[in-house]
């Protein structure tokens, strides 16, 4: 199992293309399936989840048929060929949480899908619950059994319906996705209210449409799709990954870095750069540019303020950024406050990082964070995606060496992290535990 070597206390500079995001790439491929016709994605990242969703997806029928340009290739064609495999198997889904986004487009094409219950990080209950309500809202006939989801559209086709997505933690993304993708081949008009907002649903709907769904609303609250009888032949630049710019920016902060970001999704990320903005972090976007694909310069001042984050469905802050934010504040000069409003149980990295020196008390949902001086470098266990992003940034800027284990976690989210981060002028490297025992 690798670990990833830190010698902290470098200040990291250089300039760094944002990829392709995860969380819109998973789910973009699965709407392969919605399409007899082949689907080009543009942009998507070299990641383990991308790698498992291609396992799914062939064995679901739906091959890549570009495989000679390499396992690595931004540039992914799929086609669908086999619609009788409908059984999303536990061995891969276990594996990523978006494996259930394959469950609308069997669903929506196929009349019947048979997906396991999903997997993914430790990070709280994620309940597919909405997921199931709104694809029983269009007619299907759920049942659980053996951990899996089996759903079938009475007579092979799914109906129109008014769909509430609203929950207790607010409305959910893959579960917009979900009924959004069923929605386009289902008989009639489907009203979602109260569906998610975030970029990676208005990605989907770009993708969709230009597929050849009639889709109004998507970025907004409520969702409009007239149902096709068919769905056809696409290509499709992938949105940048906001939670990957995030983290960049969060490691050009906490170095007092100055650091360039290419293909910048700026307008997705202003609840983020507000509450950087706080802390001392500085921007400068070039002018002109396309909000979601800009070019940004990133730095920051040496004295870092407290400040008050609460993680909330977008456009609020992400929670897929309180681990990264949470790091940079263990440095700020006072007393700051995070308050996990999305999965309430998102705070392992809390116990890794006090290893390395930090002060912080949770109180429930919350967290206080009281600066200090310096982090010393320590060895820490990475517990999710997100937190071993966190643990990362916390190392980039301790005093001696941090050894982050688990890494598999960043693979599933970063691309090369330690390369790319390598190129900035960060000594760090990626070894066999066993080379560290």
């Amino acid at each position: 199992m690798d670990v990833f070597v830190i010698e902290g206390g470098r200040r990291l500079d250089g300039t760094l293309r944002i990829n392709g995001a995860k969380n819109a790439a998973l789910p973009l491929m699965s709407a392969a399936l919605l399409s007899d016709e082949p689907i080009t994605l543009l942009d998507v990242p070299a990641l383990a989840d991308t790698r498992n969703m291609l396992r799914l997806l062939a064995e679901l029928g739906c091959h890549r048929v570009n495989e000679s340009d390499g396992p690595d290739a931004t540039r992914v064609v799929l086609h669908s060929f086999d619609r009788a495999q409908s059984h999303a198997r536990y061995d891969i889904v276990r594996t990523m949480r978006a494996g259930i986004c394959v469950l609308g487009p069997l669903l929506g094409r196929r009349g019947e899908a048979r997906v396991s219950m999903p997997g993914g990080c430790t990070i709280g209950d994620r309940p597919v619950d909405l997921h199931l309500r709104g694809l029983r809202a269009l007619g299907a006939d759920i049942q659980l059994a053996q951990g899996d989801i089996f759903a079938k559209a009475p007579g092979g086709r799914l109906r129109g319906a008014r769909v509430f997505l609203g929950g207790p933690m607010g409305s959910t993304v893959l579960g917009t996705i979900n009924v959004l993708a069923a929605a386009t081949l289902a008989r009639g008009e489907t009203i979602i209210e109260s569906a998610a907002c975030e970029p990676e649903v208005v990605d989907m709907a770009r993708l969709l449409t230009a597929m050849g769904a009639k889709i109004s609303g998507a970025g907004s609250p409520r969702i409009v799709i007239e149902g096709v009888d068919s769905l056809g032949s696409a290509t499709h630049a992938i949105v940048p990954d906001r939670i990957e710019a995030g983290t960049f920016m969060c490691a050009a902060a906490i170095t007092n870095g100055d650091i360039v970001l290419e293909n910048c999704p700026i307008d997705g990320l202003m609840s983020v750069i507000d509450r950087l903005e706080a802390v001392g972090v500085r921007f400068q976007a070039a002018p002109g540019q396309d909000p979601m694909h800009s070019t940004c310069r990133v730095t920051s001042s040496r004295v870092l303020q407290p400040v008050e984050v609460t993680t909330q469905p977008h456009p609020g802050f992400p929670t897929d950024l309180q681990a990264q934010i949470m790091a940079l504040l263990c440095l700020a000069d006072g007393n700051s406050v995070v308050t996990e409003k999305i999965f309430p149980e998102r705070f392992m990295h809390v116990a890794e990082l006090a290893r390395m020196g930090a002060r912080i008390h949770r109180h429930g949902s919350t967290a206080v964070i009281s600066g200090v001086k310096r982090l010393i470098g320590a060895p820490v266990m990475a517990s999710d995606l997100r937190a071993s992003a966190g643990l990362v940034l916390a190392g980039l800027a301790a005093e001696g060496t941090t050894i982050v284990n688990r890494v598999y976690h960043i693979d599933r989210g970063y691309e090369r992290m330690e390369e790319r981060l390598g190129a900035l002028g960060a000594r760090i490297e990626r070894v066999d535990e066993k080379e560290v025992e």
